[in-house]
């Protein structure tokens, strides 16, 4: 028998970096190493909301979710001895990402490469700031202005760097922020919309060149463990792309109306109980996107299986690497044509979910557009209601977790003997180092040159050049990440999204007999015996953590239990916190914080509470007050919820606990508690 021809496997990447340029660098080198094929990098928050590290919100931060990156310095230091030109790189940045460009451009440039070798870089900005509005919260600037960003970066890379994709689409976070795959595709091809017709309008681009632009739009897509149903998505994903780029802006090239995507399987789908099952999850996730070949990624990245208890250590992150090499290299997968091409059921349901989500993309256009249904909180509110719907199934047991609300017997498991040694840890000393650094770059830099570059980015910014070339000359003069978003700040200002949690509706219903009525029953007791109105939670979200999922779902269920709850959003500082509560005069206080960031800012509020005379029990010496409990919610390892607990958090928790009416009955006990009120046992 003749031997198949194997199509070429798609991009595989890891998405790293930590702690400095440095170790990442390091990490990198390692991973190409082991068969990598492109470069994923991860920045820490700071990096991605545009702050310095020595900023009051960047306590904790830094170097925990990604690499941190100040300045040219750190860049140059973080592609060292990897040459950019033979390089793909993605870059997961949004709000600061035409920033981030500029120093990887200036990079590229002082390892020697001409202009000509410039524009044939390639990879990849992620650019969609949309979705930080909706999921992850990296926001910095009004909608407005980071369109104009977003625009700008496309315009300039289309005429000087065409091989890089400058905005990478992400449905990935929106899944994790609770659509569904209508809700996926919907509001990401909303966004695309946005865009194109946003650069189309700028003059920017010339009207022949609308194709190029279109072939250079690419998109990072969720894939979770309902296989079947994803891999559908996907391919109705392809057909609607096809049909709005043709129909909208009349791109006739069919290779420049071709669905581009990566992906990265769902992180957050992963589970803390029974970890190893984390592999096959994974595993799944990553057949919804290889098996068909007329909806296949183009780059893939899977998560590793303890993303749940921490951060990965380097072996964790080759076994997920390993996955993808298995199924590449040693299955005959890539042999064959489409596995499903005439599959009635695959047919049935990708045309069911394009004809849903091209009527909610008609619903958002009717309201003005991506942009203005994120501003009216509408696509917000419909993620939110979502996600609580789900998270009701979850909890009924009619959507099933094995491990979690099923088949929870379990042997010990060896992979988790040792939690301290199953995840990497941050050390301290590295935001130390990082901030003296910092300063001496800021010492020994040109420093009129730096307050000229920022002062041209601002004038820039005030009228309607592109921000590019004034910022790439921010990048060559030692500006600091910081320094650039501030200069934009000043004119453009700072935006606050709608946090959706007002106007979601009843998930859970209290009806008679459910658990959350028996809980709702507590919650009006307790108030009757405090002699308020009702009982007042605030759910804060201190640093630059902006995944704020899990404490909207806690803020929605508090509501539907009764609580007056009070939610100001993300990133907030441990002071502005306190003060909140007690302006509010809180019952408690609940703090959601998923990047590491815990062991500097519990810490930092608990004492804040002390000074301002409301902690529980006083401290040596303290004033003393109405005591107000503080339990904390986070992926935290159990030597930290430990430390927590023995600093004066009343209680601790993390992904296992799924059962947010239990968590909200657990509240009031502390509260409880906390005000030396007897037990109350109320049945549900």
């Amino acid at each position: 028998m003749a031997e198949r021809q194997k199509d070429r496997p798609w991009l595989m990447r890891t998405y790293a970096g930590h702690s400095t340029a440095q170790a990442s660098n390091e990490l990198y080198r390692r991973n190409l190493a082991k068969g990598q094929t492109g470069l994923s990098v991860a920045f820490d928050l700071p990096t991605q909301t545009g702050y310095d590290p020595d900023h009051v919100l960047a306590r904790g931060e830094v170097g925990r979710v990604g690499v941190p990156v100040c300045h040219l310095g750190d860049m140059r230091r973080l592609f060292q001895d990897i040459p950019l030109e033979r390089m793909n790189t993605s870059m997961t940045i949004n709000a600061t990402a035409m920033w981030l460009l500029a120093l990887y451009q200036v990079v590229a440039e002082e390892q020697g490469l001409d202009r000509e070798a410039i524009s044939r870089l390639s990879g990849t900005t992620q650019n969609d700031i949309v979705k930080e509005y909706l999921s992850r919260g990296t926001h910095v600037f009004p909608p407005g202005p980071s369109l104009r960003l977003t625009t700008d970066t496309i315009a300039y890379t289309v005429a000087h760097m065409p091989k890089w994709n400058p905005i990478n689409i992400c449905s990935y976070h929106l899944q994790e922020a609770g659509a569904t795959p209508v809700q996926e595709i919907a509001y990401a091809m909303s966004t695309a919309i946005a865009v194109l017709d946003a650069v189309r309008d700028s003059g920017q681009v010339p009207a022949e060149r609308m194709g190029d632009v279109v072939g250079r739009i690419s998109f990072f897509v969720n894939a979770g463990v309902r296989f079947v149903e994803e891999m559908c998505k996907m391919r109705a994903f392809t057909r609607i792309w096809d049909r709005i780029t043709r129909e909208r802006y009349g791109i006739e090239d069919p290779r420049h109306r071709r669905f581009r995507y990566g992906v990265q399987v769902n992180s957050l789908g992963l589970t803390e109980a029974q970890p190893e099952n984390n592999v096959q999850r994974i595993v799944l996730e990553m057949l919804a996107v290889t098996l068909s070949k007329d909806a296949r990624a183009r780059a893939v990245q899977l998560p590793a299986w303890n993303e749940a208890l921490g951060l990965p250590r380097p072996w964790d992150q080759q076994w997920s690497l390993r996955i993808q090499q298995v199924l590449a290299h040693e299955s005959d997968l890539l042999e064959y044509d489409d596995l499903f091409a005439g599959s009635h059921v695959v047919e049935a349901r990708t045309a069911e979910l394009a004809e849903g989500a091209l009527a909610e993309i008609e619903r958002i256009q009717e309201m003005g557009g991506a942009m203005a249904a994120v501003e009216s909180g509408y696509l917000k509110a419909q993620l939110v209601a979502s996600h609580a719907e789900r998270r009701a199934r979850i909890e009924s047991g009619e959507e099933k977790i094995v491990g979690v609300n099923c088949f929870e017997s379990t042997e010990p498991n060896p992979l988790t003997a040792d939690l301290d040694t199953a995840i990497m840890t941050v050390d301290p000393a590295v935001e130390r180092n990082v901030v003296a650094a910092l300063q001496r770059w800021r010492d020994e830099r040109d420093e009129a040159r730096a307050h000229r570059a920022l002062a041209e980015l601002k004038r820039a910014a005030a009228g309607r050049d592109n921000l590019m070339p004034a910022t790439l000359e921010c990048a060559r003069a030692g500006v600091t990440t910081g320094e650039w978003a501030w200069a934009l700040r000043d004119v453009f200002g700072e935006y606050r999204a709608p946090t959706g949690v007002s106007s979601a509706p009843v998930a859970t219903p209290a009806e008679e007999g459910s658990r959350l009525a028996g809980v709702r029953r507590k919650v009006e007791a307790t108030a009757a015996e405090l002699g308020c109105g009702k009982l007042r939670l605030l759910v804060g979200k201190p640093g630059l953590d902006g995944h704020s999922n899990g404490a909207e779902q806690i803020a929605v269920r508090a509501r539907d239990a009764g609580f007056e709850v009070v939610y100001q959003g993300i990133r907030l500082t441990p002071e502005q916190i306190v003060s909140a509560a007690v302006a509010e005069d809180v019952h408690c206080v609940g703090l959601s914080i998923l990047s590491g960031s815990h062991a500097e800012l519990v810490p930092d509020v608990l004492d804040r509470l002390h000074r301002a005379g409301v902690d529980d029990p006083p401290g040596p010496g303290g004033p003393g007050g109405t005591p107000i409990p503080v339990i904390v919610g986070g992926i935290i390892p159990r030597a930290d919820a430990d430390a927590l607990r023995a600093a004066g958090v009343a209680a601790v928790f993390t992904p296992k606990d799924f059962g947010i009416t239990e968590i909200i009955g657990r509240i009031v006990d502390e509260i409880r508690t906390a005000n030396k009120l007897d037990p109350l046992e109320v049945p549900a």
